[in-house]
């Protein structure tokens, strides 16, 4: 292993605590094949990836304080993460890697993979709990896990993958609530999207209050993101 972990903790339980105080968590664990694994800077084959994200804006706090004292980055989301992760990656004898980096990682597999989500209508991945409003900033590899039966590997898949909301719900409510019908089986249009946005209904509407459809979901709706950081991402997205 990279380093080594840090005191006795069992692995998963030592990402969680360094996690935590920035709002994040392991949001789950994939054991991947040598063909599928990627690989650390050194050359050697990862053993295990644990994806580091959030249910819900617990993180939100954290973040704005950060970039409150860094007026101007670029990218000031992925920066943050950047600023958290690393160096936790390294601390417990791992190696981060990003969704905004090459070489592009499949994160959007190895979420379904490793916590048994589905895309919802819209596209986004559906948590049971969190409904749409979770994300994925980032994840550790490491290069020799070693895992053994202390070692409690958070949200297993099979129990996420029997509880996907979306088989359940007969309504669709947000494929009928985007004012321009964005979301279709042929995809999503984004240029009517931002079309949209641009307009004055756009503005009032899903730029201040965020995403109609998305909103339309009734799962996780305790997990919703608060104005500002709802306001933050409909800004980068358009």
């Amino acid at each position: 292993m990279i380093g080594g972990r840090v005191d006795s903790l069992p692995l998963n339980a030592a990402v969680t605590a360094a996690l935590d105080p920035f709002g994040l968590q392991p949001r789950g664990w994939l054991m991947p094949g040598e063909r599928s694994a990627p690989r650390l800077k050194n050359g050697t084959v990862s053993e295990a990836i644990c994806l580091v994200g959030h249910g819900g804006g617990g993180f939100w706090p954290v973040f704005q304080t950060w970039h409150e004292m860094h007026p101007g980055t670029a990218d000031p989301l992925d920066a943050w993460s950047k600023a958290v992760i690393e160096p936790i990656a390294a601390l417990l004898g791992g190696e981060a890697v990003f969704p905004s980096d090459r070489p592009w990682h499949p994160f959007q597999q190895w979420a379904m993979a490793a916590e048994g989500l589905k895309p919802s209508p819209l596209g986004l991945l559906i948590h049971p709990e969190y409904g749409l409003w979770h994300g994925y900033r980032g994840a550790i590899l490491f290069d020799d896990a070693g895992f053994t039966g202390e070692d409690a590997i958070a949200n297993p898949a099979t129990e996420a993958a029997a509880s996907h909301p979306c088989d359940t719900c007969a309504s669709r409510p947000c494929l009928s609530a985007c004012p321009v019908e964005a979301f279709a089986p042929a995809g999503f249009a984004v240029s009517s999207c931002r079309d949209y946005l641009k307009l004055d209904e756009g503005q009032a509407g899903c730029m201040k209050s965020g995403c109609l459809a998305r909103e339309a979901c009734p799962v996780g709706r305790n997990y919703r993101y608060g104005a500002e950081q709802i306001r933050f991402h409909m800004a980068a997205y358009s």
